[in-house]
């Protein structure tokens, strides 16, 4: 089973920069094409970004432009850079597979945008 750790969240004023790393267990991620979740308080998880196991990527209207997602896979490793950060950004992120059924949900990494 594929372990999923979320890290780089934090409290940031609107306008500022994060970067969230996805550390994966398992040579096994280089296979798939990942993504990065959201779920904000009281709303149901939603898929921002996503990239294919080639690199290519895609994200969701309200973060493109702003938002951009990598990966390295020698390192199984997924980020997340994420600029001009919005208080309607403020949510709990996670990774995980682009496609379902997806692996068990990391703990994810609370990201506060706040002034």
């Amino acid at each position: 089973q594929v372990q999923l750790v979320e890290s780089g969240g934090g409290l940031v004023q609107p306008g500022e920069s994060l970067r969230l790393s996805c550390a994966a267990s398992g040579s096994i991620v280089a296979s798939y094409g990942m993504g990065w979740y959201r779920q904000a308080p009281g709303k149901q998880r939603e898929l921002v970004a996503w990239i294919s196991r080639v690199g290519n990527t895609n994200y969701t209207d309200s973060v493109k432009g702003r938002f951009t997602i990598s990966r390295d896979n020698a390192k199984m490793a997924v980020y997340l850079q994420m600029n001009s950060l919005k208080p309607e950004d403020t949510a709990v992120y996670y990774c995980n597979k682009r496609l379902a059924p997806q692996w068990s949900w990391g703990q994810g990494t609370q990201v506060t945008v706040s002034s």
